[in-house]
């Protein structure tokens, strides 16, 4: 018996959620794909088959017919074919450069800007709660054309669907609180979207509200569960992504150097959080028959979990992985945030994520404006702050200090 065999992780455990990436390690080299009792699955965790999982049509979104659908309605994730083309259609033109550029740049720049005047003459702050908690959901809210006085609402119900999604060890309240949200924020919109419709305006609400394709409109409930994923998925990750964009390049002083001289470096600098420190680390997916893939057999109608946190510390894929460098070569921020993507945060493929360039916008904007407004932003002095979480994952906090400026200066 070999005493020296390595054990297989377990991704609910104590130990993987303090430090998933050295599991990741483990999985990769003696466990590429390994069957997961608890979940019920099988899990990949290479970058190869990660990748082949986004891209291959015989991976479906089945799955979200009972990991979404219970929370957000029907979506645009479980569609294929025909209906998910035109969904898609519809959907996607609010996403792309000029309608993203002359509506919603604005309402990016201003919530930055908002929030950061609040504390920008204290001379300390925690960037996840006072700004990266807050932020991508300002825009979403404003985008939608909603009220922002209802903004705790939505961080609340937002934060509870997420717990939802990754309640991999089925806690009952935790499911109970997402199903919960489910009812109040349809009660919420519903109504919203049926004034909406007579009254249409030029925010994102109305403009899904007109939207038609072939004569194919969005009814309410197509609107609802689609602002529900906009509000989750564009609220969750971005709020991730910023806190551990700026946490990385805290960590990395001659990074922060570069990327405060010259923006244009904001662009790699997200890119290469996607990949070393990314806000979502594990996606699903069912496949629709037998696959043979990482050295052994994934029988049909199985569940998939494809490890994203770990295809991006991939050493078969990228040189010197657990080191964070905006400067890499294998990793271009040209396509990042395109279907052609080199790493896997928004997936790929058909559902590559609709928002990737949205969030793009967001975090380029509030990085900027952070290291404009706090020219000499560092890490508070005994401060060590530390990611949380499983499916998500992202800092607890972020204490930083900086020299006080007065608002707008």
């Amino acid at each position: 018996m070999n005493l020296h065999a390595p054990q297989a992780p377990d991704i609910l455990s104590p130990e993987f959620a303090a430090d998933p990436y050295s599991a990741y390690r483990v999985l990769r080299d003696d466990f590429p794909l390994l069957h997961h009792e608890a979940t019920q699955s099988y899990i990949i965790s290479r970058y190869e088959d990660v990748e082949r999982a986004f891209k291959d049509p015989v991976f479906t979104t089945d799955n979200y017919d009972w990991q979404l659908e219970p929370v957000h309605g029907r979506t645009i994730l479980q569609m294929s074919g025909r209906e998910h083309a035109v969904r898609r259609a519809l959907v996607a033109p609010a996403f792309r450069g000029n309608t993203l550029e002359q509506s919603f740049l604005p309402v990016i720049e201003r919530n930055a800007r908002h929030l950061i005047d609040a504390f920008r003459g204290a001379g300390s702050v925690d960037l996840v709660a006072e700004f990266a908690t807050r932020f991508p959901v300002g825009v979403i809210v404003d985008m939608l054309g909603l009220d922002r006085a209802d903004h705790e609402r939505f961080h609340r119900w937002y934060t509870a669907i997420v717990g939802f999604l990754g309640n991999l060890a089925q806690d009952p309240d935790v499911a109970e609180a997402g199903l919960r949200t489910r009812d109040e924020f349809a009660a919420y919109l519903l109504p919203v979207i049926r004034e909406r419709r007579d009254n249409l305006g030029d925010d994102l609400l109305s403009t899904l509200c007109a939207a038609e394709i072939d004569g194919t409109r969005m009814s309410d409930e197509d609107i609802k569960a689609f602002c529900s994923l906009l509000l989750t998925a564009g609220g969750e990750t971005t709020d991730k992504a910023i806190s551990s964009l700026m946490h990385n390049l805290l960590r990395h002083p001659e990074q922060l150097a570069a990327v405060r001289a010259d923006h244009s470096l904001i662009a790699p600098a997200f890119a290469e959080t996607l990949r070393y420190t990314p806000p979502v680390h594990m996606i699903m997916r069912q496949v629709a028959e037998d696959v043979a893939i990482g050295g052994g057999e994934i029988p049909k109608g199985s569940t998939v979990t494809c490890l994203i946190g770990s295809a991006g510390r991939d050493e078969r894929r990228y040189a010197d992985p657990d080191t964070f460098d905006i400067h890499r070569a294998d990793l271009s921020a040209t396509t990042a945030f395109s279907a052609a993507a080199d790493h896997l945060s928004f997936a790929l493929g058909r559902h590559f994520c609709v928002g990737a360039l949205l969030a793009k916008a967001e975090v380029e904007v509030g990085v900027a404006q952070l290291l404009k407004a706090l020219p000499d932003v560092a890490l508070a002095p005994g401060a060590e702050p530390r990611e949380q979480g499983v499916f998500t994952r992202g800092l607890d906090e972020l204490p930083v200090r900086f020299t006080p400026t007065g608002a707008g200066g």
